[in-house]
This record gives C-alpha cells, sequence and structure tokens, in this order.
C-alpha cells in the first residue's frame, strides 16, 4: 500500500505531459498519454485493492504522509493520504469508470479540435478528485475540491467558441462557488472551535468539543451541507448541472458517475460523526434530497435532449444518496453511489454513441428506430435504463434503492419513504419513455453504429457490472461508517422490495402505453391546457433559473449601474477628463498655416499688451 501515491501521480505526469505538448502531440500519442496514465493509476488501484483485502492495515485504515504542508499559527496540515474502505471505494469507482470514460473518449473525441487539451483536462480532473477522496485533512480535501470545480469549467466550456458553451461554464463555475465558500466557512469553525482540520482528529475530538446539537457545530456541519449541495447539485444549487451536457458527453459521463456530483455524498460520509452531532442538519440532508428526487424526475418527463434527461436522472439518485444520508442508511448511501456510477456512466457513453451515430443529434424525438442499427447502444440503454428504474433482482440498481427506501422505513421517515416510491415510479416513466421514442418507432436520421475496441470495451464491461453481478461488489464500510438501523431486515423488508418493484414494473409499462405506437393519449395530454402549463413548467426546471435571475441576477446587474455612476468615481472622473479636452482644444491649433501662427503671434502680443496696460 506504499504505492498509494501513485494513484494520482500518473494522472497528474499525464496533464503536465499533454499540456506542456501544446497540441504538437498526434492524438495517438495523445490517447496513449491521456488514456494510459489513468490506466495506470487504476492497475495500481487494483494492486492495492487486493492487498487491503489479503492483508488489512492495522485498525483497517493505511496513512501515507508525504511531507508537511503548513504549519503556521498553530494550523498543522500534512500532504497525507487516509486509506480506508470508504476511501478505497471511491478509489475503485473514480479510477475503473474513469479509465472507461477515457477509453471511450479516445474514440468519441477523433478528430475535435484540441484533442490532447481534452485529455489534459480529463487527467487533470481525475487528479484532483483522487486528492479529495483520499486527503486525510479536510484542507487537502478542499485542495481536490476546488481543482474539480476549475476542470470541470474547463470541460463544459471544453467547445468555448460557442457563446452558449462558455455561458454554460461559467454557470457551473458560480453555482459551485456558491457551496464552496459556505464550505470554507464551515472549515474556519472547525479549526476554531476544535484545533485541527485532520479528519480522523476531528471525529475523534468533536464530542468532547461540542454538545450535541450545540450552535457552533450546526453552524460547521450547515456550511458543509451548503458545499455539498453545490457540488452534488441538490436544492438549491442544482441549477448548473443540466446546462453542463454543454461538454463533450465523456465529460458528462465523467461529471455525472465518476467524479464531481458525488463529492458532496462522499463529503457528508466522511465527516459523519460530525453530522451526528447536528441531528436537525443530519434531517434536512434527507429533506434535501427527497425534494430534489421528485423534483428532478418532473423535470425529466419532459425534456427532449438525450443528455439533459439523464442529467436530471443524475440529480435524482444523487437525491436518493442525500436521502439514505439523512437517515443515517451511510452503507446503503456508499452502496448506491458505486452502483450509480455504473449505470449512469454506461447510460452517457451510450448517449455518445447514439448522438455520434446520428450526426450529432440530441433531441429524442428526431430519432426513433434506432435498435436495429445500433444494437449495441440499444442493449447499453436497455441495461442501464433498467438498472437507473431498479428493474427487481437482475439489475444492480435494485439491491443499492431498495437498500435506501428499507433504512428511510425502518428509521420511520415514512415521508421519505413516500418521496423515494414516488422518485422509484418517475425514473421507470422517464427512463422507458426516452428509450422507447428514441430506439422504437418510424427511424427519422441515416445512422452508422460505432466500432472498434475503444468503442465496445467500455460499454460491454459497464453492462455486465450494471446487472447484478456489479450488486455483488461489497464496498468494506464496516467499522468506518456507523452500522444503520435497519440492517436485520425480515418479511416487512421483502414486503417492501415487492411494492417497489411493482413500482417500477407499473411505470415501465405506463411509459409503454403513452410512448410505444401513435403516442395518441401521451399527445392528448400534452395539448391540454394542464398539460401546456406543466409541461413548459417542468421543462423549464420548476422556474429556478427564472426566479435566480429575478432575485440574484437583475438586482447584481442593477447595482453594478448604480455603482457605474458613483459620484466620487464620477468627481475623480473629471481631472483626466479636463486633460483631455484641453488637448483636444489646443491640438486643434496646430493647423500647420504661417498666416495662422503670425496672427495667432500677433493676438497674443495684443492680449498681453492689454493686460499689461490694465
Amino acid at each position: 500500500m506504499n504505492l498509494l501515491f501513485l494513484t494520482f501521480v500518473f494522472p497528474l505526469l499525464g496533464y503536465f505531459l499533454l499540456a506542456f505538448s501544446r497540441g504538437r502531440l498526434s492524438e495517438n500519442l495523445a490517447a496513449t498519454i491521456g488514456v494510459g496514465s489513468v490506466g495506470l493509476s487504476a492497475l495500481v488501484t487494483a494492486w492495492i485493492i487486493w492487498q487491503f483485502n489479503v492483508a488489512p492495515p492495522a485498525g483497517g485504515a493505511y496513512t501515507q504522509v508525504l511531507w508537511q504542508w503548513l504549519n503556521v499559527s498553530g494550523l498543522q496540515a500534512d500532504f497525507g493520504l487516509h486509506l480506508d474502505g470508504l476511501s478505497l471505494t471511491m478509489l475503485g469507482v473514480v479510477t475503473g469508470v474513469g479509465f472507461l470514460i477515457h477509453l471511450f473518449a479516445s474514440w468519441y473525441m477523433r478528430g475535435e479540435e484540441g484533442y490532447s487539451r481534452f485529455f489534459a483536462y480529463t487527467n487533470l480532473f481525475i487528479f484532483s478528485m483522487l486528492l479529495l477522496v483520499l486527503g486525510d485533512n479536510l484542507l487537502l480535501l478542499y485542495f481536490g475540491w476546488e481543482g474539480v470545480g476549475l476542470c470541470s469549467y474547463l470541460l463544459i466550456g471544453f467547445y468555448f467558441s460557442e457563446r452558449k458553451n462558455g455561458n454554460a461554464a461559467l454557470k457551473a463555475f458560480i453555482v459551485t462557488r456558491v457551496g464552496d465558500v459556505f464550505m470554507a466557512f464551515g472549515l474556519f469553525i472547525l479549526f476554531v472551535q476544535v484545533g485541527t482540520l485532520n479528519i480522523q482528529e476531528l471525529l475523534t475530538m468533536a464530542p468532547e468539543a461540542f454538545g450535541r446539537g450545540d450552535l457552533w457545530i450546526t453552524l460547521a456541519t450547515l456550511a458543509l451541507l451548503g458545499g455539498a449541495v453545490g457540488k452534488s447539485a441538490q436544492l438549491p444549487l442544482q441549477t448548473w448541472l443540466a446546462d453542463a451536457m454543454a461538454g463533450p458527453t465523456p465529460v458528462s459521463a465523467l461529471i455525472h458517475a465518476a467524479t464531481m456530483v458525488t463529492a458532496g455524498v462522499y463529503l457528508i460520509a466522511r465527516t459523519h460523526g460530525l453530522f451526528l452531532l447536528a441531528p436537525d442538519v443530519l434531517e434536512l440532508v434527507g429533506i434535501v434530497g427527497a425534494v430534489t428526487l421528485v423534483l428532478a424526475g418532473f423535470a425529466a418527463l419532459v425534456q427532449t435532449d438525450i443528455k439533459r434527461i439523464l442529467a436530471y436522472s443524475t440529480m435524482s439518485q444523487i437525491g436518493y444518496m442525500f436521502l439514505a444520508l439523512g437517515v443515517g442508511a451511510w452503507d446503503a448511501a456508499i452502496f448506491h453511489l458505486m452502483t450509480h456510477a455504473f449505470f449512469k456512466a454506461l447510460l452517457f457513453l451510450a448517449s455518445g454513441s447514439v448522438i455520434h451515430a446520428c450526426h450529432h443529434e440530441q433531441n429524442i424525438f428526431r430519432m426513433g428506430g434506432l435498435w436495429k442499427k445500433l444494437p449495441l447502444a440499444y442493449a447499453s440503454f436497455i441495461v442501464g435504463g433498467s438498472a437507473l428504474a431498479a428493474l427487481p433482482l437482475i439489475t444492480a440498481g435494485f439491491y443499492s434503492k431498495d437498500e435506501i427506501l428499507w433504512e428511510a422505513f425502518a428509521t420511520g421517515h415514512n415521508g421519505l419513504l413516500y418521496a423515494g416510491l414516488l422518485g422509484a415510479f418517475l425514473t421507470s416513466i422517464y427512463t422507458f419513455r426516452l428509450i422507447f421514442i428514441a430506439f422504437h418507432g418510424e427511424a427519422k436520421t441515416d445512422t452508422h453504429a460505432g466500432h472498434g475496441l475503444a468503442h465496445n470495451l467500455p460499454l460491454g464491461v459497464l453492462i455486465v457490472l450494471s446487472t447484478f453481478i456489479g450488486a455483488l461488489i461489497t464496498p468494506p464500510l464496516a467499522g468506518v461508517l456507523p452500522e444503520s438501523f435497519g440492517h436485520a431486515g425480515g418479511e416487512a423488508k421483502h414486503s417492501l422490495e415487492i411494492a417497489s418493484g411493482a413500482i417500477a414494473l407499473a411505470g415501465i409499462l405506463l411509459a409503454a402505453v403513452l410512448f410505444l405506437g401513435k403516442r395518441q393519449i401521451a399527445q392528448a395530454i400534452s395539448r391540454s391546457l394542464p398539460g401546456r402549463l406543466l409541461s413548459a413548467w417542468w421543462f423549464a426546471a420548476w422556474g429556478f433559473d427564472w426566479l435566480y435571475d429575478k432575485i440574484f441576477v437583475k438586482p447584481y446587474l442593477f447595482l453594478c449601474w448604480l455603482l457605474g455612476w458613483d459620484p466620487v468615481d464620477v468627481s475623480i472622473g473629471l481631472v483626466p477628463q479636463t486633460a483631455r479636452a484641453g488637448n483636444a482644444l489646443l491640438s486643434r491649433t496646430q493647423t500647420g498655416q504661417l498666416r495662422w501662427y503670425a496672427l495667432s503671434i500677433v493676438g497674443g502680443a495684443v492680449l498681453l499688451l492689454g493686460i499689461v496696460l490694465l
């Protein structure tokens, strides 16, 4: 396990090689470096996982201090790495799924301008995410946290020649920065009150420094929650995620499956000891997740862009993870994080295959009849969509999502349980709405199927992992996270599983009735007055962008305009304006005409004599 540092060194070296090449490398060499660096990181991770299972470290955790980073006025922070069951799980997800996404991107991005720049950014993305999950103190974690935010800005705005892409990148950067500022406040509070930012020391010392529900621990955890909702696109900072689809499709897969949006879930799970001291905030975590998953589910029902549908599904699934954290189902949250990484990466990569085949068309209503022409993409959507909808027994999503629903029931959070069941019903409808419209019915566009190892291998591996086989991978979280309340299960758990499975199947059946064939019922509903109103409202994601524009953007722009006419600025500006006016006036006297100069001399002499005489 002493090779742990190599997991992030390889992507960092890949970034430097690609960044300093300044685009002079061939596509083959750039792909070799970009994909190979993450592949080497994945191999080191596999070796570490094997070592961790064969010879577990003493105490179940291993710490590797590379050097002392800071020691200023009592603030000590090492550049240290902490490996336990939680960070090991995240390490496997980030490097494993990240490698498959990089491999697919080497095919998808061929011929694009900035090919090596793309892999430089994605390598830096992986490096930052690995720092985030391996850092043994909150300061190093925050360093990786900000690195992930920077890379998301660079990748979302990768096609920067189009203004809307730059705006989407800027929006993601600004909205997530709001959460990051709150998180920084939380770090300040914790250091002042406890005297350390080392995560394990915080978890040990916090019960001594804070009483249950104390003001300072409540404020600190609220601030950490602010950072988590920003990075994981939860209410009220969720507006950036759908617009982030402006980036290349592999970027969407990277952000939604292996990195970034899972960071908030990891942060709360990593600092679980702090949230247990603030039960009201922990309850709020669950409520935020439940509300987000329902709102995102309704928004996904009416979207027409294949990537935006998947974006809202990510928002909804992260909501399930927050719900799990809020009810104390720590293991279930991380388990769903892992399975979600498998099937969401599969869905995004398959959507990239579809978009590429349809000449970069993303509107599902302009597709149709693709199942014969794109068999691998169709199989990917069937398996990935079934896992997303939690189809019983055969999919990975069923086992992780049902664990969350059971924990909500076992802890008496009936309201959150009903929200989770409603979200499961909506998920089945919008997922198979996408599949039925895009892959069935009349063909509306010419297509060409993707091929080659870089295209087929990632999809094949992720198809297998999205089935029940992926659910057989058990994260080694024993002793790292608290044991959940509903671990025993029993007959009630089986009844809930049957109910949730029936709800998922009912959603698929309803989607088939509405969106297979001529879709007369769906068209009649959409043309009715309530249908038009709700469709417009949900299509605009409940109007949060409009609301924030009125509350924050317009007042900010008004203040900028107002301050532009500040009296002090205007009075100070009079000095250079007067000088410029005098210069312009005197410059007009330089005509180059001798008679004018002679007349000027005579006029000046007369003026001087007049002054002397007076």
